[in-house]
């Protein structure tokens, strides 16, 4: 017998970008932001609270995009390895390494994703 684990999460859209495709085209990407979570600094060894965000694009208008504010979808944000690139922080215009990046999972994704093994190598 099979144990399903089904979570029920919810992301909100908080903001949206235009961006503008090599070809000169432009598009809008809405950044949604998952719900609150606790993190331990690795500075300081306490604890902050946080929420994931990212950008997935759309094919919306501007009009579309703003009307969406505050929309709660189902989905999760994912947080996942990538090749190492350099970041600049905005605020401080500080350059750090990251190896990460977030994704946005729709609920059935995240339902797969958590029910299904990985592969591992046996020996």
């Amino acid at each position: 017998m099979f144990n399903l684990k089904i979570i029920k999460t919810m992301v909100t859209i908080v903001d949206y970008k235009k961006y503008q495709r090599e070809n000169g085209e432009s598009f809008y990407a809405l950044e949604v932001q998952g719900g609150i979570e606790s993190v331990k600094s690795k500075e300081t060894g306490k604890t902050y609270f946080t929420a994931r965000t990212t950008k997935v694009p759309c094919t919306f208008t501007e009009p579309t995009c703003k009307a969406l504010l505050g929309t709660q979808m189902p989905g999760t944000i994912k947080k996942v390895t990538v090749d190492p690139y350099e970041f600049t922080i905005r605020e401080t215009g500080e350059i750090i390494k990251m190896s990460h990046r977030y994704e946005y999972l729709s609920e059935e994704e995240s339902i797969v994703e958590s029910n299904v093994l990985k592969n591992e190598m046996v020996y």
